[in-house]
């Protein structure tokens, strides 16, 4: 199955196409894609856990069309870029590990959004929960990179 996926005609074109419109564009927007997700992600988490506590809570609902946009973004980059190297990545465990990551940071946002739509953060300063989940979102968040950085010099 994986070398069926890097024999596609798609695959091809991403691996050997000499156009800017090919490999370097998917890269470039699964990076730009990535820092749209993860920094909103990060503001969001930061005033989580204190930073513009002055700031309502509800003025931060602007983030989840936001982290929706960057996610869309680089899951489609990113199954084109898995679909280049399908038969490497598919196999490796750092990719695994990486995907268990962003599984894992998408997962924090399931609580996070629920708190911040509830909209019950009145004193500005949230419940002890909430905090443990914006601290998991960013390590979660900063391993996937970090992993997501390391499968050029692991892997491919």
């Amino acid at each position: 199955m994986l070398s069926w996926l890097e024999s596609t005609s798609l695959a091809v074109w991403l691996g050997e196409s000499p156009s800017v419109w090919a490999h370097p564009t998917v890269l470039t927007l699964h990076t730009a894609g990535l820092a749209v997700l993860v920094g909103a992600c990060w503001v969001l988490d930061l005033r989580l856990l204190g930073i513009n506590r002055h700031v309502p809570l509800a003025a931060f609902r602007w983030v989840f069309p936001v982290i929706a946009i960057g996610l869309t973004v680089n899951i489609v980059t990113g199954v084109l870029l898995f679909v280049k190297n399908a038969s490497t990545l598919g196999t490796a465990v750092p990719f695994l590990v990486k995907m268990f990551l962003v599984a894992a940071s998408v997962a924090t946002l399931v609580p996070i959004r629920a708190h911040v739509l509830r909209g019950d953060d009145v004193s500005g300063v949230p419940a002890g929960n909430v905090r443990l989940w914006a601290v998991a979102s960013i390590l979660f968040w900063s391993a996937a990179v970090t992993a997501g950085r390391l499968l050029a010099y692991l892997v491919v």
